[in-house]
């Protein structure tokens, strides 16, 4: 396997529309990301800021499923929970709401491209109601969650975690 490092994640807003579309290479097959976003214990042990604890609530990640979890900083709780719309080889369509605003339901679609010699380049886009919402995520600090995280599946990836 490659073990050339991962740069940071690629996050774009869109200019015409409420979306935000995010790009990172790994060091791992389609296969080995599908898992990662679909198998609960995986998950909970990279998504997220580096100061935050996931506890997954229920997950049943299938064409149809549903999700949520928790994630846990300091005395503060953070819920979040969703719907498998598919589930395959190379691609999942999930929605993704945080409980504390459940008007602000984003539509995730995330892709795996085949990069050849273990290499994945993900393709992850978001699509929010509004700009403003837009807007908001981006202020959110939202790129050190998502940096964060990679680097989690990473160490994950590389420790032959997956």
């Amino acid at each position: 396997m490659n073990t050339t490092t991962c740069p940071e994640a690629v996050i774009e807003a869109d200019e015409q529309l409420p979306i935000i579309r995010i790009t990172r290479d790994f060091n791992a097959t389609p296969a080995q990301l599908l898992k990662a976003h679909t198998d609960p214990e995986l998950y909970a042990r990279w998504v997220g800021p580096d100061d935050i604890t996931t506890t997954i609530d229920y997950w049943d990640a299938r064409t149809g499923g549903s999700w949520r979890f928790l994630n846990t900083r300091g005395d503060e709780e953070f819920a979040f929970r969703g719907c498998f719309h598919e589930v395959s080889d190379t691609r999942i369509v999930q929605t993704f709401t945080w409980e504390a605003m459940p008007e602000g339901v984003s539509l995730e679609t995330l892709t795996f491209d085949d990069l050849g010699d273990g290499r994945t380049r993900l393709h992850a886009q978001s699509l929010v109601d509004s700009m403003e919402a837009r807007d908001g995520w981006l202020a959110s600090d939202m790129e050190v969650g998502v940096n964060d995280g990679y680097a989690k599946l990473d160490a994950l990836l590389s420790e032959g975690g997956l």
